[in-house]
């Protein structure tokens, strides 16, 4: 399966750093994140990716090259004005015309893409949406209320919601919903599928996920050790290809994550 960074972005969570280097190239430990990315894909079997590129573009192809390094194929395209998240893939209509993976070029992650593909292509949806749980605290004191009355009040809960990985599994047809040389954002074309009529799915991952766009995140990223020899995910039952979540665990040194 043929997947898709998405690298064009400005990455202003992380600024003054990326004033100098692209957020896909911000370093965790001695490698850059976009570099153990790439790892992850071949070692999941991917053999061709795509790079869109815009921001500091020229310092991704400096470092990724052809991709022959990593045993892969990487083609890149260049925003001459910012696309949006989902906007690019306009760039590559001719060039994906099977199911294909889009991912966000911060993301790190044990996803077993076997299983999130295997899902999708049962599930019979246009997109399948990676997702995980993730838990806020919220910083105010939420009130119920019912006719201008309190009829409950919260004092700064937790809200658990189910978020967004930044990885999609999508149907070329997906690409018919994206305009031409404008912002399109994934918010865009979830909102129009649904308009449309079109099933999108959802692939509960129960593992690791950091969005290293995210100071936090990008914190905590350093703290990992990675095993880069080892296969990308155990072998799994077939309860792993359960429609609940991805229960797999990887073969990397990993600390425990509060």
């Amino acid at each position: 399966m043929k997947a898709v960074i998405q690298a064009g972005g400005k990455g202003t969570r992380l600024r003054p750093y990326t004033m100098i280097l692209p957020k896909p190239l911000m370093p965790v430990g001695a490698k850059p994140v976009l570099e153990i990315l790439l790892k992850w894909l071949r070692r999941n079997g991917t053999h061709e990716a795509y790079i869109t590129t815009g921001y500091l573009g020229h310092l991704i192809r400096s470092v990724c090259g052809d991709g022959r390094q990593w045993g892969l194929r990487i083609h890149y395209t260049e925003e001459t004005e910012p696309l949006g998240t989902i906007g690019p893939l306009g760039l590559l209509r001719d060039e994906l015309d099977e199911s294909f993976l889009v991912i966000n070029g911060d993301v790190l992650t044990d996803l077993n893409l076997t299983a999130f593909a295997a899902l999708h292509r049962r599930g019979g949806c246009a997109l399948t949406i990676a997702a995980a749980r993730r838990t806020t605290r919220m910083d105010f004191g939420i009130i119920e209320d019912v006719d201008g009355k309190v009829a409950g009040f919260r004092e700064k809960p937790n809200v658990t919601n189910l978020v967004s990985m930044g990885i999609y599994c999508m149907n070329p047809d997906v690409l018919d919903h994206v305009p031409n040389g404008v912002p399109f954002g994934f918010d865009d074309l979830v909102l129009r599928l649904l308009d449309r009529g079109l099933p999108v799915g959802t692939f509960l991952h129960g593992g690791l996920w950091l969005d290293v766009g995210r100071v936090e995140d990008f914190q905590r990223a350093q703290e990992l050790s990675w095993d880069e020899s080892a296969p990308a995910f155990d072998e799994m039952s077939s309860d792993a290809f359960s429609p609940r979540q991805d229960r797999g665990a990887v073969r990397v040194a990993l600390p425990a994550l509060a």
